[in-house]
């Protein structure tokens, strides 16, 4: 075979690459800010529950009183899930990966929507409610059926971060606990064009439904270098074990090549603003449960791989919205292989907002089908064609 020469594109993930345009937030990369629908995120996790974070993203405004009730009320009727959902999660078996049964019961979420596939705004906004409230039972049900357990039937009289918990462990959460979910889902509900959401955008543009759309990006948040993340945070907490364990910890990692987990962004050039509004909260609720260790282990850890990490490779690294997400939820009683559906669960709202985006937006010029193209590097046969051999004479 002949030498030849070929220069193969240098694959970036597509950073930095401008694909489309949104209306629906913004990363501010350098200021360190999050902004949803004009709103930034701090502002709306002190002062708005994860439903108004839901209407605001879906419907493109905050809503007004009577509009929330009448929006939570909608979520809470869409809650059941119909008894065919439940007997096939009583199919799976019990060591099949959560998300993996997220993703299978998300797409199978669409035999209780009769209007899905209408393909209109509205109804693809009444199934974005549906996805919102199904896929917080369809996650808590699984883990109480995996665990031998009947699913908790939902209690329409508790908000969508308080049922969730409550369905997940059968009783009803402390407030400040549930208040610390609540701004959790909040913190994960959207964040631009991250891989999941661009996953579920590339789905929408052939026009298929809005099922099909998040089922895809569930796949896409299942990898360990996307919503995974959290859950290799909490691995990496539990292999120090203690904070006299950090030094070396950081330095074997560092001499040896590895990652930090939980320290580091695509986008962000400074910390998370996310992580310094979950942080405190990871504090107080290690403190509620008698158990400040992962907390104080994650503090200790983000000091000292940051001032390494600048003597080793002179240049500064950041903490991202994983490293105190995983203490946090693991103090709650959340088991650590549920840490990436909960996220899922967060960003629905998110991937359901874009679906609509994409599939409907009216803004010049209109939404394309998604075809990006590649530059071929592997003719093995030198500048020409191969030439077919039959199966007897290779």
């Amino acid at each position: 075979m002949d030498e030849f020469e070929c220069t193969p594109t240098l694959n970036t993930g597509l950073r930095g690459v401008e694909v489309a345009s949104t209306r629906i937030s913004q990363v501010d990369a350098k200021a360190g800010k999050l902004i949803y629908r004009g709103y930034l995120v701090a502002e709306l996790a002190k002062n708005a529950s994860f439903e108004e974070v839901v209407f605001l993203l879906l419907y493109e405004r905050l809503p007004k009183a009577k509009e929330l009730e009448d929006f939570s009320g909608r979520l809470k009727v869409k809650r059941a899930l119909s008894p065919s959902l439940v007997a096939f999660l009583k199919s799976v078996q019990p060591t099949v990966n959560p998300m993996d049964v997220l993703q299978a019961g998300v797409a199978l979420l669409v035999q209780g929507d009769p209007g899905a596939g209408d393909n209109t705004m509205a109804s693809t906004l009444v199934s974005a409610e549906h996805l919102v409230a199904g896929i917080a039972s369809l996650i808590a049900a699984w883990d109480r059926i995996r665990k031998g357990l009947e699913p908790v039937v939902p209690d329409d009289s508790l908000g969508h971060a308080e049922n969730f918990l409550y369905m997940l462990t059968g009783r009803k959460p402390e407030p400040e606990t549930t208040r610390f979910f609540d701004t959790a889902l909040v913190l994960h509900a959207e964040h631009s064009f991250n891989a999941s959401t661009f996953t579920a955008r590339q789905v929408a543009s052939t026009r298929a439904h809005i099922y099909a759309a998040v089922s895809a990006a569930i796949g896409s948040l299942s990898g360990e270098l996307h919503g995974g993340a959290n859950v290799r945070v909490m691995e990496m907490l539990k292999a120090i074990k203690a904070v006299e364990n950090i030094d070396a910890y950081v330095n074997d990692a560092l001499d040896a090549g590895k990652k930090i987990m939980g320290l580091g962004h695509a986008v962000y050039q400074v910390d998370d603003p996310r992580a310094a509004i979950l942080a405190p909260m990871s504090k107080r609720m290690g403190e509620m449960v008698n158990q400040t260790l992962w907390y104080d282990i994650s503090t200790r850890l983000e000091q000292t791989a940051k001032q390494r990490f600048k003597e080793k490779k002179g240049s500064d690294i950041f903490v991202n919205v994983d490293f105190y997400s995983a203490s946090l939820f693991y103090a709650m009683g959340i088991p650590m292989d549920l840490f990436t559906p909960v996220f899922a669960l967060a960003r629905v709202p998110g991937w359901a907002a874009h679906v609509i985006e994409e599939k409907f937006a009216t803004s010049a010029p209109a939404p394309a089908l998604y075809r990006p193209g590649a530059a071929y590097v592997g003719d093995y046969c030198g500048p020409d064609e191969c030439s077919f051999v039959d199966l007897d004479q290779r």
